[in-house]
This record gives C-alpha cells, sequence and structure tokens, in this order.
C-alpha cells in the first residue's frame, strides 16, 4: 500500500517508493528503494524534500513505528528506527575555483601524458603497468573533493589531433564526478576512474586513417571501428591487474537500455551500473568535442540533446544523476542575461538551473566589459538564453582562463 508522509517522519526500514516533487530537486539517482543506510535517510532529511511515498507492503509504516515505542528495531537494520543519524565526517575544507585550477591543469597534463604513454605501449604489442594509472584516479578524487568544478571546466580543452587520449582523460574524470553524486567511495569508486581512462583502449588497434577520417565512415568502415569495444576487452583481459568491473565497461560502454547498442545488444538490468554510467559519460564528451569531421556542441546543447534521446538510449536515472553532477547548464556554458550581458559558466551552485557565471561582454555596447563572477543562486539577474559562441567570436578558453 502506497502512503504519502512529511519527509520527517521518514525511518530506516521503511521502503521509498517515491520522492514528491521534481527529480532536479533531490540527490537520489534511484526511483524506489529501501532504507537501510544510515547516510541515505541523512540524506533525504536534510535535501530540501517535504513529502515522500513509502510502500508499507515491503517496508515499515509510521503507526508500526509508534506502536512499537520507537525503540522496536527495524528488520536488518542495525540502528532504532528513531535514532539521531549523526552527520557525515566533516570533509575536507572547499577550495575556490581559481586556486584549485592549478592543481587541476597539473592533473590534466599528467593523465594526458599518461594515457599517450599507455596508449602507445599498446599499439606496440607491450603489457600495461597500470600502477601510474591508479594513482592518477586517486589525484582526480581529491581534487574533486575540494572542487569538483575546476577538473570539470578542463575537460572540453582538446584539440582534434589529441582527442582519443583527451577523451579518455574527460570520460574518467566525468565517472568520478557522477560516481562521487551516486555515492561511491573507496575501490568502487576508484574503478569508476580507471574504467574511464581505458574504456577505449581497443581504439588502438584500429586504424588511424578510420579514426581521424573527415567525412563519414562508410558502413564497411563503421563496422571496423565498433569493434573496439571487443578488442580492448582482448588487450585488458590479458592484463591480470585489470578488474572485471573496468573489463565491462570497456566492452559494454557502446550498449543501450532498448538494446540495441553494441558488440553484445544488452538491455536494461543485464548492464551493470559502471557500464551504464559509462554510456552516458562517453557520449557527452564526444558530442562536446571537436573532432575531425564536426564542431562539437556547446554543454547545455548537449545536455538537453541528451535529455531527448534518454528514452532507450541511456538508464534515465543515471543520466539525471549526471545532470545534476554537471548541471544544466554546465562549465563552459556561454549565457545571454536578462542585462543584456554575456558569461560563461565557471562553478555550480547549490540550485541546478543558477551556477556561478564569469560576465565578461556587453551586447548593447558590442564590447568586453570588466569580468564579474555573478552567483545567479543569489542574484536578481536570470537566463534569457544559450548563446554559440561562434556566432559572437568569441573564444571561450581565453576567458575560461582568465
Amino acid at each position: 500500500m502506497l502512503k504519502k508522509i512529511k519527509v520527517s517522519d521518514a525511518r530506516l526500514g521503511m521502503y521509498l517508493h517515491g520522492i514528491c516533487g521534481k527529480w532536479m530537486e533531490h540527490p537520489f539517482w534511484r526511483k524506489s528503494f529501501k532504507l537501510t543506510k544510515a547516510e541515505d535517510l541523512y540524506v533525504l532529511l536534510n535535501c530540501g524534500v517535504k513529502e515522500i511515498l513509502i510502500d508499507t507492503s515491503k517496508g515499515l509504516n509510521v503507526e508500526a513505528i509508534e506502536a512499537n515505542n520507537v525503540e522496536t528495531k527495524a528488520p536488518n537494520v542495525e540502528v532504532s528506527p528513531k535514532e539521531v543519524v549523526p552527520p557525515f565526517k566533516k570533509k575536507q575544507e572547499k577550495v575556490s575555483v581559481q586556486n584549485e585550477l592549478i592543481v587541476a591543469k597539473q592533473i590534466h597534463s599528467r593523465s594526458k601524458e599518461a594515457v599517450i604513454s599507455m596508449f602507445s605501449e599498446v599499439r606496440m604489442g607491450n603489457a600495461l603497468d597500470l600502477t601510474e594509472i591508479v594513482s592518477l584516479v586517486d589525484e582526480i578524487n581529491d581534487s574533486m573533493e575540494r572542487n569538483s568544478d575546476a577538473l570539470l571546466s578542463l575537460i572540453r580543452l582538446k584539440n582534434i589531433d589529441e582527442y582519443t587520449y583527451l577523451h579518455s582523460v574527460a570520460v574518467c574524470m566525468l565517472m568520478v564526478a557522477l560516481g562521487r553524486h551516486l555515492g561511491m567511495k573507496g575501490d568502487a569508486l576508484k574503478q569508476a576512474g580507471i574504467a574511464g581512462l581505458l574504456h577505449d583502449i581497443g581504439k588502438m588497434s584500429i586504424p588511424n586513417e578510420l579514426l581521424n577520417k573527415p567525412g563519414h565512415l562508410t558502413d564497411a568502415e563503421f563496422s571496423v571501428v565498433k569493434t573496439h569495444p571487443q578488442k580492448g576487452w582482448d588487450i585488458l583481459s590479458s592484463s591480470y591487474d585489470v578488474s572485471a568491473q573496468v573489463l565491462d565497461v570497456c566492452l559494454h560502454h557502446h550498449e543501450r537500455v532498448d538494446g540495441k547498442g553494441y558488440p553484445d545488444k544488452l538491455s536494461g538490468d543485464a548492464l551493470s551500473l559502471l557500464a551504464r554510467m559509462g554510456a552516458v559519460c562517453d557520449v557527452y564528451d564526444a558530442i562536446t568535442s571537436d573532432r575531425c569531421y564536426k564542431k562539437g556542441w556547446e554543454p547545455a546543447e548537449s545536455i538537453s540533446k541528451m535529455a531527448v534521446w534518454c528514452d532507450g538510449h541511456f538508464d534515465e536515472n543515471i543520466f539525471h544523476s549526471f545532470v545534476k553532477t554537471v548541471g544544466i547548464y554546465p562549465n563552459g556554458s556561454l549565457l545571454k542575461l536578462k542585462s543584456g550581458r554575456l558569461g560563461v559558466v565557471v562553478e555550480q551552485s547549490t540550485k541546478l538551473t543558477a551556477p556561478f557565471i564569469k560576465v565578461f561582454f556587453s551586447i548593447r555596447a558590442n564590447a568586453h566589459i570588466p569580468m564579474e563572477i555573478i552567483d545567479l543562486s543569489n542574484s536578481k539577474e536570470t537566463i534569457v538564453s544559450i548563446e554559440d559562441p561562434v556566432q559572437w567570436e568569441l573564444d571561450l578558453k581565453k576567458v575560461q582562463d582568465i
């Protein structure tokens, strides 16, 4: 039986059937689950949601808790239903984007060099040494802990010639950021990052003339390119250092939830969590990147297009969590404000639709103006539209660097 209750009445042992409100307004990626973890209950009680739906046939009811005089323990839960959930241990102090960018740029550069070296070794048929890769993933996670916006602002900084390498770096960073949002910790989060770095390693077995072809691939050529997940799995499976989770992402990051992907046409629950994450992160970075055959879409436009594709292509819950990770207006988006100014998104705020924006151009004056950082979540300014930097003849990379 479904029952709507106040979120303040939520207790461990209840089965959460749904959260009343829009998906953007809460932090969970699952639609329904049993509340058995203290940290999940803590997040639910503090995320701003007012009401929830519980299924009393699958978990505790409010009356059942009251009848047991609040001391009765919920099934399979090690704490009493009304135990006050302690706050999480204090996290590292948040660092400003500007300060963290100094470290983030070094991590980004080292990651690129490591991937180029590793992929070159694969081309020459040599064995992989993942020691440096594991260390880099740890550094990426530490940087995300201090300020995730710094690294996420760098993922589009790639030239066409280095796309294959920097795409792997970007997917790694997106996987770590998404994994953190989903609550992953420890080795699970590390495997997500490693999977991102290695997911396209099979492309080292694909001729460069196909990977860098400026025009459309023929059906025969595309069939060759589509072998890269299996070739990557073959390469990685020969290394005893690679986990089953990493192998799975390498093989299945081009699968779709409707079964129309490749190479195995897996669908639904047959796809692992990491593979579903990898599919979203891979597509987002691919469509926002400049390629030899097309100009990359702007971040906000890409999110909009992916939302249309979501039905059938991506796991809906994972995609929603990804949007919460990078924002409705991801870092690097060019926005026009009500005041007639242009600005680039530099950091996400607590409000998904109102990021921090670096204002630098006046449309009315058709000229650059002194730069100013505005927190749209605490401002009367509003977003009018997403703009194309090319139409304004603007180099946003230079703006973001200042």
